[in-house]
């Protein structure tokens, strides 16, 4: 079965702003599985449902360096 999802070329370069890896997830949005529109919510979940959350090292250390929101 052929591959649907058409080649896409980006720059070498990481994105530069925010607003630049905004547009780029919105350019490649329709190649995803799904598409817009076709996706059903998430049912919501009761808080005491959730138990057991564990983040790795790695992520809490990358998540702490980040400024915060607004900054």
């Amino acid at each position: 079965m052929p591959n649907p999802v058409k080649d896409v070329t980006f720059s070498d370069s990481e994105p530069e702003s925010l607003a630049e890896l905004r547009g780029l997830c919105a350019r490649m949005s329709p190649h995803w599985t799904g598409g817009a529109g076709q996706r059903q919510a998430a049912a919501a979940v009761p808080p005491s449902w959730i138990r057991g959350v564990s983040v790795p090292a790695g992520s809490a250390r990358l998540i702490d360096g980040m400024s915060e929101y607004g900054d």
